[in-house]
Order: structure tokens, then C-alpha cells, then sequence
């Protein structure tokens, strides 16, 4: 009597998941995750200002203080690169 056996791949001819990414696509560097971080400060400290007048920047390291122009000028150079990113996804994507 034949016996039918299931067919079996063997792990190393499955396809890493974390490590695909979609044709096209690249994964996001840690240069990227720091400029989302520091835009999402930004904007949840510009959202802060517009409605209860508090700048919570201003207000952690002192208003006008070294630190905060820094936290000021990382925000605006992380949005820079935001821009750039953006306009190098918008050429590499295919249209539909």
C-alpha cells in the first residue's frame, strides 16, 4: 500500500518576514524613526501652544535657553529631511 507523504519545506526556503520589504520599498532607517520622533514632538508641542497657550519646550528647559533653540532647530532639520524623504519616495513609486 503506497503512503501519501505531505510535502514539507524545509525553514531555510521560507522567506525571512522581518526582513522583506516590498519591491521598491526600503526600510526605514533609524535616521528616519529619530526625524518622525522629533517632528511628532514638534507637533504635539505646536498643538499645546494653539490651544492652552503653554510651550511645553519652553517650559521643560527655559524659555530661550540653549537647549530649547536646540530642540527647536532639530525639530525644523527633522522636517527638512521629512521633505526630502518624501519628494525620494514620491519619484520611486510606480504609478497604479
Amino acid at each position: 500500500m503506497a503512503t501519501m507523504n505531505a510535502p514539507t519545506m524545509e525553514r531555510r526556503h521560507l522567506p525571512e518576514r522581518r526582513a522583506t520589504v516590498r519591491e521598491g520599498q526600503t526600510a526605514m532607517s533609524a535616521v528616519d524613526y529619530i526625524a518622525m520622533a522629533l517632528l511628532i514632538i514638534g507637533g504635539l508641542n505646536w498643538a499645546m501652544v494653539g490651544l492652552f497657550d503653554v510651550d511645553v519646550v519652553a517650559s521643560l528647559f527655559g524659555a530661550g535657553s540653549p537647549a530649547t533653540r536646540l530642540v527647536y532647530v532639530l525639530v525644523g532639520i527633522s522636517a527638512l529631511y521629512s521633505i526630502w524623504m518624501a519628494t525620494r519616495i514620491g519619484r520611486h513609486r510606480t504609478p497604479a
